[in-house]
């Protein structure tokens, strides 16, 4: 398709996508709903943690750069709590700036949810706040701020809720977390997004796209895949050069748990030598899907098992539509044998390689049985030059946010009307696709339409916007309020 006519398509469709939003959403009843706060129940477990932020200078195997972390390393220690547990976690801020905790996926009460301005005060520097909330679903999940683009420094970390019904058909877990690595290089995420706004200059208004001069635009599947360029990609804060190494003996088998904590980078995983079995995405299980490769987006997390050859083998996690080189690398060693270098490149990522949404829900993570009683239109928008992104016509703060009653399952009519592919991420709850596979953060790819269903069981008021954390600080994030 032309892109000229293709922008024109973009910027007709803003007006189109805000028509219809005010033609299907019933908006007339706004009282806002308030939300009860958590208090743990008799004879419910307590987990306590304190959790530091602070900056500190964090070696990635070599290099080291002066940022701000969860304690000492990048990524802070694994949170764990089982499901059902009740969790006190105490953040202490010692940065020189307001922070927050974010807590990527869990359906947690709203006031602990870590957004300052809809469900909290940001945390001052030198101050201290309290998250309480119950952990209900077993899974893999992350923690990182919701404030500016803090989330692409080192301030992340696993948080892992074990499933007590789980028969653990395993030898071992490896936790396994991907980043793309820019602060202290020289430049900071601050200053990265100030450049991005400054070299946007003039151009078309919103809906307009202007990606051609990077990436790899109009490659399949994802089209253009970030806007950064980063000097490091990261597995468990080690570069290539000196990568984290797993143990392990021949036979053994491995469950991983797997993580991307970047803010600008789809990445493509895979272990060379070795077909992994997909079993959850974003903490529910799903039919097991047996795969060479497959792409993570950023917020997404996926578990797989693996049973290992003898050797030792690259896992690799290689940035997708990013033309600047550089890969993410660890090491699997079960056996003698020659380690392969930083550019290493394992045939599986030659192969088919498996999109998230492809999956099957497991009957377990289905919702349950409903009809669709509200529905809204929800489109993505933005434009390189400006650099502008939005939600239904405008920025966050400017645009209207979607409503919806208590008990109501809402429908989601979902539209990147971007030439990028952009992680939609919804807090506080999860969604099903139109196969019923659930998540709750999916990826859109350029033009690409999907109703998602969620049921409105968790009151407040809550975010939802594209996990490129540059996006969602320059607007791409919209509200849902639950309403009266």
């Amino acid at each position: 398709m032309n892109l000229l006519t293709r922008r024109h398509l973009l910027v007709a469709g803003l007006g189109v996508g805000s028509a219809a939003l005010a033609g299907c959403s019933d908006n007339s009843a706004t009282s806002p709903v308030t939300p009860a706060p958590a208090t743990p129940s008799a004879g419910q477990k307590l987990v306590q943690k304190t959790v530091v932020a602070k900056p500190v200078t964090v070696d990635l195997g070599g290099p080291r750069y002066a940022t701000w972390a969860y304690g000492d390393s990048a990524p802070g220690a694994v949170l764990r709590a089982t499901a059902g547990d009740f969790l006190r976690i105490t953040l202490d801020n010692q940065l020189p700036a307001d922070t927050s905790i974010h807590w990527h996926g869990i359906r947690l009460n709203n006031t602990a949810d870590g957004v300052p301005g809809m469900t909290q005060d940001p945390v001052p520097s030198g101050g201290k706040h309290v998250y309480e909330f119950t952990a209900p679903d077993p899974g893999t999940y992350f923690f990182h701020p919701h404030v500016g683009v803090q989330l692409d420094r080192a301030l992340y970390a696993p948080l892992i809720i074990d499933d007590p019904q789980e028969p653990g058909k395993y030898d071992a877990e490896w936790v396994v977390v991907l980043d793309d690595w820019l602060d202290g290089t020289g430049q900071t995420p601050d200053g990265v997004l100030a450049k991005l706004i400054a070299d946007g200059g003039t151009g078309p208004s919103m809906g307009g796209m202007d990606h051609g001069s990077h990436g790899m635009g109009g490659t399949q599947p994802w089209g253009d895949a970030g806007d950064v360029t980063y000097p490091h990609f990261l597995i468990n804060g080690r570069v290539p050069d000196a990568p984290e190494v797993f143990t392990a003996k021949p036979g053994q088998r491995i469950r991983l748990r797997i993580i991307n904590a970047a803010s600008d980078t789809i990445f493509t995983v895979a272990l060379g030598g070795h077909r992994m079995t997909l079993t959850h995405t974003d903490g529910f299980p799903v039919v097991s899907q047996e795969v060479g490769a497959f792409y993570i987006g950023m917020g997404e997390r996926f578990d797989a098992v693996v049973t290992l050859g003898d050797g030792v083998f690259p896992l690799v996690a290689r940035p997708f539509g990013k033309m600047d080189g550089g890969q993410a690398l660890a090491l699997v060693k079960t056996g003698a044998g020659q380690a392969p270098g930083r550019d290493v490149s394992p045939a599986e990522l030659s192969g088919e390689v498996l999109m998230g949404s492809q999956l099957q829900p497991a009957d377990s993570a289905r919702l349950p049985g409903k009809g669709v009683d509200a529905t809204e239109q929800l489109t993505l928008e933005g434009s390189m030059k400006p650099y502008q992104w939005g939600m239904n016509g405008a920025k966050f703060g400017e645009n209207k946010p979607l409503t919806v009653k208590s008990g109501q399952r809402l429908r989601l009519n979902v539209m990147n009307m971007t030439m990028m592919t952009h992680p939609l991420h919804l807090h506080g709850h999860t969604f099903a696709l139109p196969s019923g596979l659930r998540k709750d953060t999916v990826l859109l790819a350029p033009m690409q339409s999907m109703a998602i269903d969620l049921d409105a069981d968790n009151v407040g008021d809550w975010a939802v916007h594209c996990h490129n954390i540059y996006h969602a600080e320059a607007g791409m994030m919209i509200a849902l309020k639950y309403v009266a």
